[in-house]
């Protein structure tokens, strides 16, 4: 794989996920190569660093220009989660099509840009490769972020989509999926959902292999998650401080009790089958595949449709 030698300019860089990358980049790259584009925030890990900060907002076009002027790659891992169809529309979707013409005109060669599989909207889902399921987005936010690939992809630039992040700075996934398994008191369907799951600083990773390697198709769309998905119940035994509960219920009684403000989609996405199949990411980066690349033998169905079909 051939080492991207260019200067590389980071969005998102003080959020969850950007901040891991940030810290996986300084890491690969000399920090001098480094440029952040800066909103409200600075990144606590500057300082002294050489890192460059360029103050903008990806909600007014105007603040963009000469933001990528020297840059060869863009990392674009900011976005709007939450909020109206306008505001998302106008972060994720305009923003990112501001960015893009920036990137344009200055000749920036590469772009890497983070997604969700949320995009692949409501059902149940049980390992689709990337060219299985289409997008059928629901919510402002997945819609936005949909309508942001789609441009990353016409300009020659790579997706990928997580699904559920975890690890420190993890403010949804895990504290919502433990408030709702004590809030109804019970299990759902005995808590056999699978689940995708990538812990932020693996995710990192990924990112900052992807943007200082070069093997990566443009334009293509690759699942960022770990191999094996993991099992709600282990999930929730790992991670509870309360106790576990006894009673196990189905889906539909668990609809019936959802006590507010937890939606009857955040149930269904949190404990119904959510789990993509992930191997050509990590086939095509070659890096080591989290808990050593040893898999968990036959015990997820990622690893016994692995047997099966070899």
């Amino acid at each position: 794989m051939a080492l991207v030698s260019g200067g590389i300019l980071l969005t998102g860089s003080t959020g969850f996920v950007g901040a891991a990358t940030l810290r996986a980049l300084l890491t690969t790259v000399q920090a001098r190569r480094v440029r952040l584009l800066v909103h409200r925030r600075t990144p606590e890990i500057v300082g002294g660093d050489g890192v460059r900060l360029v103050p903008a907002d990806l909600g007014q076009p105007s603040s963009l220009h000469g933001i990528c002027d020297g840059v060869e790659t863009v990392v674009h891992l900011a976005a709007r989660i939450g909020g109206d169809e306008e505001t998302c529309q106008l972060v994720n979707h305009h923003g990112t099509a501001a960015l893009l013409a920036e990137a344009r005109r200055a000749g920036v060669r590469r772009i890497l840009a983070l997604s969700t599989a949320a995009v692949y909207g409501d059902g149940v889902h049980r390992g689709p490769t990337e060219d299985q399921l289409d997008p059928r987005p629901v919510s402002p936010t997945s819609r936005s972020r949909y309508d942001a690939e789609r441009l990353v992809r016409a300009a020659g630039g790579v997706v990928l989509r997580p699904m559920f992040i975890t690890g420190p700075g993890d403010t949804w996934f895990l504290p919502t999926l433990l408030d709702l398994v004590r809030a109804l008191g019970a299990w759902v369907d005995d808590g056999r959902a699978w689940l995708s799951t990538i812990r932020v600083e693996h995710l990192g990773t990924v990112i900052a292999t992807a943007a200082t390697r070069t093997p990566l198709t443009p334009g293509g769309v690759y699942h960022a998650t770990d191999p094996c998905p993991v099992r709600v119940r282990d999930l929730v035994t790992r991670h509870a401080n309360n106790p576990l509960p006894a009673e196990s219920i189905s889906l539909d009684e668990a609809e019936r009790r959802l006590p507010a403000p937890f939606t009857p989609r955040q149930l269904r996405l949190l404990f119904t089958d959510h789990w993509y199949d992930s191997s050509r990411l990590w086939r095509t980066l070659d890096l080591p595949e989290p808990g050593g690349g040893t898999g968990c033998g036959r015990s997820c169905p990622a690893c016994r449709s692995r047997v099966a079909d070899g």
